[in-house]
């Protein structure tokens, strides 16, 4: 009855959630469900099981998602975004349509902003080049989830989205764990996607179909009519709700001031991984003042901090006359974090209330007796519960509290370089969580204007086939050379 009670605590929340219920209300409910299923105190597991899980998950990454929320605003409010999509325009011209958005949304979630901020302002691009290079519009939302959703979030080394943070208190890794493997699998996901969407574009024109006059509706048209904001914040960082406040400047820099911000995430985040963190004295984690913890534990969350606090401070001195409505952006940023991080964390805390009950054995046992070893076991397991909460970092945060500890001492046992299970995982996460009912991808057809029957399946062989490619490469290559 323990194992039944799961399942259907699960298949509630999920049904739930997809029709826009709240998983603030919904994943106590699922956890309260599942522990009376198993005979299980109930108040106890709901304010100390489910409360315990969902408080530690805030507490180790709420300034991730508080940093990257408003780093992504004032990218977005000082024109920033905008100049950098221009300038891949104008630089790769409409002969290149495809790769221009590619690359553009590539190069600003790798420099630290949110994906959610890249769709409102890809989407007008996209259209444009879309039309002058008569492609067909359909095209739209692949291209840009390609750029956006895949290499950027789970294979590119040093990339700060939280799903590459996430990892990394349970594996003492840093964000640039297996760094040669994530290029491979960067490359792979890029190769592929471009091939897939540069064969249909070719297709489309021999068979005379033309861009079709679709005409995207504008952001804050969108925003208002995104009515499954509970269960699109489960999906990154940023509140959609809050991309129309705040004022957004109608002069954008120049590209070298506005890709300089993305620069310094990346470089000061590889200098506090490598350079500055080693060197300090940090033998004071490990007394019981500060949580028995230790560097490996908590330095790579603490490199990222450090990277968008540094590229949050040169971004407003730079762009200082551009923001013109400095606190409404900064106000709206710091508001963008929220609901996503409490969504992501109530699903962290139901997963908590699952682990811990004696049911969860028998899944337990299933996952690691996966044949193919633990990365395949490790990888199916990520897979699974992102596409099951539709959501990459729940998914990954679940899958690691419940068995991170245990696929730490497998890799020790065995050899395994962590850094491998890191990137193994990371890369888990990111491949069906991208199935129809993902917030990301509801808000993505919705910012294009675009539907499911006619967008979706490219989206599928851009940004899920691809990741799994990618994943199956990583994982062959870790069994037969190690991490590298």
């Amino acid at each position: 009855m323990g194992l039944l009670g799961i399942l259907i605590a699960l298949g509630l929340l999920i049904w739930l959630a997809y029709r826009g219920w709240s998983v603030l209300l919904l994943a106590p409910l699922a956890a309260v469900i599942a522990a009376a299923l198993s005979g299980q105190p109930l108040l106890a597991h709901w304010t100390l099981t489910f409360m315990q899980g969902a408080a530690g998950f805030v507490a180790q990454f709420f300034p991730l998602f508080l940093l990257g929320a408003l780093f992504g605003k004032l990218m977005d409010d000082s024109g920033s975004v905008q100049a950098i999509a221009r300038t891949m325009t104008e630089k790769l011209g409409t002969q290149r349509a495809i790769l221009a958005v590619v690359l553009a949304g590539a190069l600003v979630t790798y420099g630290g902003v949110s994906l959610f901020v890249a769709f409102f302002v890809l989407a007008p691009m996209a259209q444009a080049l879309f039309r002058a290079a008569d492609i067909p519009a359909r095209l739209m939302p692949a291209a840009i989830a390609l750029g956006t959703t895949t290499f950027t979030m789970s294979a590119l080394p040093g990339t700060p989205a939280i799903q590459n943070a996430i990892p990394m208190p349970f594996f003492g890794t840093t964000p640039f764990a297996a760094p040669g493997l994530g290029i491979i699998a960067a490359a792979v996901m890029f190769g592929f996607g471009m091939w897939w969407l540069q064969r249909r574009a070719a297709t489309a024109r021999r068979g005379g179909e033309g861009y079709g006059g679709l005409i995207a509706p504008p952001p804050e048209k969108v925003a208002e009519a995104l009515l499954t904001r509970e269960h699109i914040t489960t999906a990154s960082e940023f509140d959609p709700g809050e991309i129309a406040h705040g004022e957004r400047c109608v002069r954008p820099p120049s590209f070298s001031i506005a890709v300089l911000p993305l620069v310094v995430v990346v470089a000061v985040n590889l200098l506090m991984s490598f350079a500055v963190l080693p060197r300090l004295d940090t033998t004071y984690l490990a007394t019981p003042a500060w949580g028995n913890t230790s560097l490996a534990a908590v330095g790579g969350v603490w490199s990222v901090i450090v990277a968008l606090l540094a590229a949050i401070v040169v971004l407003v001195v730079l762009n200082r006359s551009r923001l013109t409505a400095l606190r409404g952006s900064m106000d709206a940023g710091a508001n963008a974090a929220v609901l996503p991080v409490m969504s992501v964390a109530s699903l962290v805390g139901f997963g908590a209330v699952v682990a811990a009950l004696p049911a969860f054995a028998t899944v337990r046992e299933w996952v690691l007796g996966i044949e193919g070893g633990p990365l395949v076991s490790l990888a199916v397991a990520t897979n699974i519960l992102a596409a099951l909460t539709g959501s990459a970092s729940g998914g990954l945060s679940i899958a690691l509290d419940a068995l991170g500890s245990t696929y730490m001492q497998i890799a020790h046992s065995s050899g395994i370089d962590p850094g491998l299970m890191h990137r193994v995982a990371v890369i888990g996460a990111g491949t069906l969580d991208s199935l129809p009912h993902n917030g990301a991808v509801v808000t993505l057809m919705a910012v294009c204007g675009c539907t499911h029957k006619d967008s979706y399946f490219d989206i599928v062989m851009a940004a899920v086939v691809s990741a799994i490619l990618a994943l199956a490469t990583v994982i062959v290559l870790g069994t037969l050379f190690g991490s590298f």
